[in-house]
């Protein structure tokens, strides 16, 4: 189970690494703007905010990293924790998707890091 665990850490780290490419780098990009549903004026009057969100999302990717390579479950916790709460805040205020992209992921990694 322990296995289980870290690849689905893993794979909530790698999740929140590509939502840091998308809004840091790609949110005025085609890919970006078909992705979030955005028109090209929004996404460039937006760019600033989807940096800053992009970077929140790179901090969550590094502290699930830190977790997995320091091996310490409870900073696991803490950033999966984090990710939920933070997706059903998304889901709530933005889209019911963001429950199944980022909170879904994220609330099976905890589940896997609390039987292990």
């Amino acid at each position: 189970m322990t296995v289980v665990a870290s690849v689905l850490v893993a794979l909530v780290a790698v999740l929140h690494l590509g939502f840091l490419v998308l809004e840091m780098f790609l949110w005025t990009a085609p890919v970006g703007r078909r992705t979030f549903g955005l028109d090209a004026d929004f996404a460039e009057r937006s760019k600033a905010l989807a940096a800053n969100q992009g970077l929140y999302n790179g901090f969550l990717a590094a502290g699930l990293g830190w977790g997995l390579v320091a091996d310490r479950t409870d900073v696991q916790v803490f950033f999966l924790a984090c990710v939920v709460v933070a997706g059903g805040y998304g889901a709530a205020t933005v889209s019911s998707r963001i429950l199944l992209v980022q909170a879904l992921p994220a609330a099976l990694a905890l589940a896997a890091v609390a039987l292990a």
